[in-house]
């Protein structure tokens, strides 16, 4: 019966309770700080947090991206040193710059803290002098979308069958000089 059971739930994994949100203190205070190596196991696991199955990045994806020389990595981490949120960014051979992934913790959603690690990130690219970012985003991730539709990112092409699930994206762009 237990060999039954396994089989089963290879085909069909068990549900997975839903995660209850709580959300942080309002008066929670953030810091942005370099994100490294040895944060890789915070940033998997917070990842695992931000995205679905299927649309989170996996341990091995976090190594290979902190190890490139041409990587930005930071997290925004509370006052006791809790990482709630991370961005990876990509500098391209060609002057550009490639937002890889944000995330932030559901509870502490909703304060503006992609904002400013995308106002943190897009900063240190033009000390670099790079004159552009560029990035994927779902078309049923509209929350995201907006933001960066508020932060002067413009849609440059939808991306058919984009996803691993078959969704399509948007190739968003925005000018950093």
């Amino acid at each position: 019966m237990a060999v039954l059971q396994r089989i089963r739930n290879f085909f069909v994994p068990p549900a997975i309770e839903p995660e209850i949100i709580i959300p942080a203190p309002a008066d929670t205070v953030y810091e942005i700080k370099i994100l490294n190596d040895k944060h890789i196991d915070e940033v998997w696991k917070l990842n695992q947090r931000c995205f679905r199955v299927g649309e989170n990045y996996t341990r091995g994806t976090f190594n290979y991206l902190i190890s490139l020389p041409t990587t930005l990595s930071y997290r925004i981490i509370t006052l006791d040193n809790v990482m709630v949120g991370f961005i990876f960014v990509t500098l391209m051979e060609d002057g550009t710059a490639h937002l890889t992934t944000i995330g932030v913790a559901p509870e502490h959603r909703q304060r503006g803290l992609a904002q400013q690690m995308l106002l943190h990130i897009e900063d240190a690219l033009r000390r670099r002098e790079i004159s552009m970012i560029c990035l994927e985003v779902r078309v049923g991730n509209l929350s995201a979308q907006n933001l960066y539709r508020k932060m002067d990112y413009a849609v440059m092409q939808r991306l058919k069958k984009y996803y691993n699930n078959g969704e399509d994206g948007y190739l968003m762009v925005k000018s950093l000089i």
